[in-house]
This record gives C-alpha cells, sequence and structure tokens, in this order.
C-alpha cells in the first residue's frame, strides 16, 4: 500500500496515475515544473464555462455537442460545504445565516437537492439551535418545499455499538424517522464502515452494516456509507502473519470493493465522494501480494461504479488541482475549477436519472471572506450543470 515515490511522482507518470489527461494537468502546473502546485482558479475551466446558464436541460449543447450529464432535478450539495452559513448568527450579518435562508439561496443558485451533514445551526436562526427531531425536521421540510429543494440523504447517526444497544437502536430509528419526515430516499454516514485494514474487522462491519441496512430497508430507506482515500486501500487479507496473528499481505482486492461483495445489495449502498477515490488513485497503486511480490493494480473508480452501479446512489462532486508535495496528489478547488474529469466520469457511469450527484468543498468556509462557501456553491452549480456527454 505504498504511494508514489519521488521518481515516479514527477511528470507524465504523475498524471498517468493520476488520471489526468495532458490539456487538464498542464492547465494547474507551471511549465518549469509540472508539479508543481498551481493557484486555483476561481471561475469555471474551459472546459466547463460552454454553458453557466441555469437549468438549460434541452437535448443538444449547441456549438459544443453533447447530452446534459447531469439533470436539473438530480443537481444537488452538501450542506457541509456551506456550514458557516448555516451555523453563523443571524442577527449579526445580512449574509444568509441559518438552514431556512440558506435553503432559499442555494434554490436561486439552481440548486434542486441538498443532503444534510446533521441538523444543527446557530441558535438565533429560526427553529433554534438543533432541529434533530420530529417538530425539527417538519419544520426544515416545510421550508424545503418551499424553495424547491429535496432533502436526499444526511450522514448522520450511524450505531457505534455491535451488537446494538437498545439506546442505539432507539436513537437510530428516531433517525429513520426524521429521514422519512424530511422525504429522503437515503440515509447514511460521512465515515467508513471500519477504519480497519484487516478482512476480518470488515466481515464484521458486514454483518453490522447488513442488519441496519435491513432495519433501514423496513422503513422505506437506503443506508449508505461515504469514503475517503483509505477504504480505496488494499485490504490486508493473508501471506505471513504479524506479532498478533493478522495478516500482513493482501490479494490486491481494495477494502470497499470487499465490502460491495460481502454486503447485501438489497439494504446496503454507497456513496463515492470521487475526490477521496482519487486521492486513492493516486496514494494506493502498489501492494504486496500473498507470496510477498510487489504488484501494481492501478484505481479505476468510474470502473467499479460501472460494475456495482446501483450500489452508487450518490456521489460527492468534489475537484481538485494537482499537488504532488500534500501526500494526497491533490488540493480541494471548487467544483469545476480543477482536473478531475468529470465529464468522462459521468460519462463511462451513465444512468443520470439515477446517480444523485452533490458539490461538496471541505475547504469552502473562510474566516477572512464570509461569504465563500456560498460563492463557492455558485461555482460548483454552474459548472455541474454545464456538463455535456462528448460526442464520438
Amino acid at each position: 500500500m505504498t504511494a508514489f515515490n519521488d521518481e515516479s511522482g514527477t511528470g507524465d507518470a504523475l498524471r498517468r496515475t493520476l488520471g489526468v489527461n495532458r490539456r487538464r494537468f498542464l492547465s494547474t502546473c507551471t511549465a518549469a515544473a509540472a508539479t508543481a502546485i498551481a493557484a486555483p482558479v476561481l471561475g469555471a475551466s474551459p472546459a466547463l464555462a460552454q454553458d453557466r446558464g441555469r437549468d438549460h436541460d434541452h437535448g443538444h449543447h449547441h456549438g459544443h455537442g453533447g447530452d446534459v450529464l447531469v439533470p436539473a432535478n438530480r443537481r444537488g450539495i452538501i450542506l457541509y460545504t456551506v456550514r458557516d452559513a448555516t451555523g453563523r448568527d443571524p442577527l449579526t450579518t445580512e449574509l444568509p445565516s441559518g438552514f431556512r435562508e440558506v435553503f432559499k439561496q442555494l434554490s436561486r443558485f439552481g440548486y434542486r437537492q441538498v443532503e444534510f451533514a446533521g441538523y444543527g445551526q446557530h441558535a438565533n436562526a429560526p427553529g433554534g439551535a438543533t432541529l434533530e427531531s420530529v417538530a425539527g425536521a417538519r419544520l426544515l421540510r416545510s421550508w424545503l418545499d418551499a424553495y424547491g429543494l429535496r432533502a436526499q440523504g444526511n450522514h448522520g447517526f450511524i450505531p457505534p455499538s455491535w451488537p446494538l444497544t437498545t439506546p442505539d437502536l432507539d436513537t437510530f430509528k428516531k433517525h429513520l424517522e426524521i429521514a422519512n419526515i424530511l422525504g429522503m430516499a437515503h440515509m447514511g454516514t460521512g465515515g467508513d464502515p471500519t477504519g480497519s485494514d484487516y478482512r476480518a474487522d470488515w466481515d464484521v462491519a458486514a454483518d453490522k452494516w447488513n442488519a441496519l441496512g435491513e432495519i433501514a430497508r423496513r422503513e422505506g430507506i437506503k443506508l449508505y456509507t461515504h469514503n475517503h482515500d483509505a477504504a480505496y486501500g488494499f485490504l490486508l487479507d493473508g501471506g505471513p502473519s504479524d506479532a498478533q496473528g493478522r495478516p500482513t499481505r493482501s490479494s490486491g482486492i481494495r477494502k470497499l470493493e470487499y465490502f460491495l461483495k460481502v454486503t447485501d445489495p438489497g439494504t446496503v449502498w454507497l456513496e463515492m465522494d470521487i475526490f477521496w477515490a482519487h486521492v486513492a488513485r493516486y496514494k494506493f497503486h502498489t501492494y504486496t501480494a500473498h507470496d510477498g511480490s510487489i504488484r501494481e493494480k492501478v484505481f479505476d473508480p468510474a470502473g467499479l461504479v460501472v460494475r456495482n452501479n446501483k450500489r452508487y446512489p450518490l456521489f460527492h462532486a468534489k475537484d481538485g488541482i494537482v499537488n504532488a508535495t500534500n501526500g494526497m496528489g491533490y488540493d480541494m478547488v471548487p467544483f469545476g475549477t480543477g482536473v478531475i474529469d468529470y465529464t468522462t466520469f459521468f460519462s463511462r457511469v451513465g444512468d443520470r436519472n439515477y446517480h444523485n450527484p452533490m458539490v461538496e468543498q471541505d475547504n469552502a468556509p473562510s474566516s477572512t471572506d464570509l461569504a465563500q462557501s456560498l460563492a463557492f456553491a455558485k461555482t460548483g452549480y454552474d459548472n455541474l450543470a454545464a456538463l455535456r456527454r462528448k460526442r464520438h
């Protein structure tokens, strides 16, 4: 599970492993050194700037060609991106503050879906500090309906206990009730099923998620997990054991690939964070096989989705520019201003009326520019709406 060494982390080798075409790669690198960090460009990248109008969903994009890749009613955002806006005091600023005003602004941008990241906001916002209740969910639903938004998911409560304790089960059921009031088809978490590298722990996680997923299914909800880069690293499942009796080598299967195999496709679902999946592509491209040999296996995020298409109802659409010095391969930037090829990704995975891409940028909030996160949300919407299938 090694990352690139210095020799392979330069020029074309880096570009190929990141999965970035030459034009996109060079657009974020200096002419003198292809691995230099490029400054983020906050406007649309040239490939996405063709159509920044709202809801242009007719069949063809004149002068550019191809179909709309993300239909208007599927364009969403996770509210974590604008958490500073929902969390700020409306009594001290004229900027949108709290859920109601943020919903209004996102609707004006063109968004039609939101994914929650909890139900907390500033205490002075309408509804008070927490709306994590039946009454709070009804209030949130009234605002969503008023602004033409649909709640599509939440990064919320997954019971830490296993076997389940009664309090954890009761809390989980409360969150399912809230999800149904909000009209969600999905409910999930922002974390991985387990942080372990070992197959035995992933087997336990699969048992737990199968059970939780069945409880959710009975309530009409699809339960999903969300990845960071480590979850697409290689599973340790064989070879010599360490001092604790744990395996030290891999068969070459990635952790969430294994999770897909051992969980019920009718009860357990995944949300691919496409940025973190590309970080995994950069970091985890070789593994030590059971026989001790070093083998290369470059991750193809879109290919995994294609093979398991209905298991991925949600995506995090998050962008990055090349950075070969931070250990990840990328720095986060507003959606559509980086090098991750979303035109190709969404063209390959297809099923545009099934998947729900949620714009996300972890570093959108700013302590010096309080309007930044919402401005980046607008940039993200415009660039998501501008994506068109390439004609061959």
